[in-house]
């Protein structure tokens, strides 16, 4: 064989490997790297006492996924102060009783919710190249009505202790003098946002004066979180990017689902100057159930008082 072609041959194979290798990684390995990130936040009004949120979005969860149930179970001795659940929970209705169980001890702590397509609408195989489409959606997506999963009854699980549902709505929550002041929408990824109204355009705050208002949604599309920036919102939380899902080191997201720029993907970042974070998820639907440089992640927020001499 001439050098050229030889070398040439060996390039291709070695490609080949690697491609292969990144296949079972992603699809056997990395996508049960359940981790856990940690990220501190100087938000709080001054002099108010620390509080860790617990942030976690798009379980996709299938009734024997054994390793990631026992993780939603380990989050719990965490002991947030706070639980926020960005949506896309399940993959089947079976799920439903499967998923209330295992969050349990989360859902007698305070929280709130939203929810994401995938707790609407049954899994379906897609074509990944639509991903790199300027409107990844299926067609007809946004047109459809009646869930086909059980829908309400997730939301009754969730709520049953206590959890604040966000559908187009405002909760307030009071964790021991401070104040969460909490608006969400439905998925935007449905066109299904409303961000409600204020019952009174300037709610007084409370004598304490410790006050944290959360922007809450499922798709971080930029005109929703651009409404919750008016809103006056401290902190917004989102998740359906998987962060990627499959990510390329040193160029990061290849894709995000929504009009998201792709560096904003994952974790922390900000929009117009506010907090925004984005959780990469602990799933997948199960018909793409992989992830490359993107484990699956819970995230748990401490959130703290500015310094002294810092200011708010």
């Amino acid at each position: 064989m001439r050098p050229l072609l030889a070398t040439t041959a060996a390039a291709g194979l070695a490609g080949l490997g690697a491609g292969a290798a990144a296949h079972v990684w992603a699809r056997h390995v990395e996508v049960h790297r359940y981790t856990l990130r940690e990220i501190e936040l100087r938000i709080l009004p001054p002099g108010a006492r620390t509080r860790r949120l617990l942030h976690i979005s798009d379980i996709h969860l299938m009734p024997q996924q054994h390793r990631k149930l026992a993780f939603l179970e380990y989050l719990a001795a965490l002991r947030p102060h706070l639980v926020i659940d960005t949506g896309d929970n399940i993959a089947s209705a079976a799920s439903v009783p499967v998923l209330a169980q295992a969050l349990d001890p989360l859902l007698r702590r305070p929280g709130a919710f939203v929810m994401g397509s995938n707790d609407m609408y049954q899994p379906a195989p897609k074509n990944p190249a639509r991903y790199l489409l300027p409107d990844a959606r299926p067609e007809g997506l946004t047109e459809r009505t009646e869930p086909d999963l059980p829908t309400q009854e997730l939301a009754r699980r969730l709520s049953e202790h206590g959890w604040k549902d966000l559908t187009n709505a405002r909760a307030s929550i009071e964790l021991g003098g401070l104040e969460i002041r909490l608006v969400g929408v439905d998925d935007p990824h449905l066109d299904r946002d409303e961000i409600p109204p204020a019952a009174d355009p300037a709610p007084p705050a409370p004598a304490h004066g410790n006050v944290l208002r959360l922007g809450v949604a499922h798709a971080p599309y930029r005109r929703v979180l651009d409404g919750f920036v008016a809103d006056g919102a401290d902190l917004i939380l989102a998740g359906h990017t998987h962060g990627g899902q499959l990510r390329v080191p040193g160029v990061g997201a290849l894709v995000t689902n929504c009009d998201l720029p792709r560096q904003q993907a994952r974790g922390l970042s900000h929009r117009q100057g506010v907090p925004l974070h984005v959780s990469a998820g602990l799933g997948a639907s199960p018909y793409s159930d992989y992830r490359l440089f993107t484990p699956p992640e819970a995230t748990l927020l401490t959130l703290r008082a500015p310094r002294p001499g810092q200011g708010s």
